[in-house]
């Protein structure tokens, strides 16, 4: 297999899978912000099912942001180990090898943005759901 053909391969499966883990983040962000505007606390029997209603895809997004940056970093030591094989087939061009070690730490950068916009999602979220547990409480005394 070409070199060039894995490269792209490794380059974009890596930014791929990073941009649709922020839209599944995005997702689940947006429809609990949803759900939390329209709860209706008398509706639960419990509090346990409260608090599970309250957490349902925190996990997730919680995941993201903590896996994204991994992830990122996985695309940049794939890309750079293509290069190093590129020099290694005597390809010693340095303004190639400079471009592709740039490239290749685009991923690491995407990994991070997903990390950090997926973690303030859940800190806003969970603080959403302190709250509203807070209210719950209230009501139920």
């Amino acid at each position: 297999m070409d070199i060039e053909i894995l490269k792209n391969l490794v380059d974009y499966g890596v930014i791929f899978l990073l941009i649709f883990m922020s839209f599944i983040s995005f997702y689940f962000f947006i429809e609990r912000i949803i759900f939390y505007k329209k709860i209706d606390l008398k509706s639960f029997k419990n509090k346990k099912a409260f608090d599970i209603a309250l957490t349902k895809h925190l996990t997730v997004i919680g995941t993201i942001a903590s896996n994204s940056p991994y992830i990122g970093l996985l695309g940049t030591v794939l890309a750079i180990m293509l290069t190093f094989i590129t020099m290694g087939n005597g390809d010693i061009d340095a303004a190639k090898i400079m471009s592709s070690l740039a490239l290749a730490l685009k991923a690491t950068a995407i990994g991070l943005v997903v990390a950090i916009m997926s973690q303030i999602f859940y800190n806003i979220l969970g603080r959403y759901a302190e709250t509203l547990e807070s209210l719950y409480e209230t009501e139920e005394v």
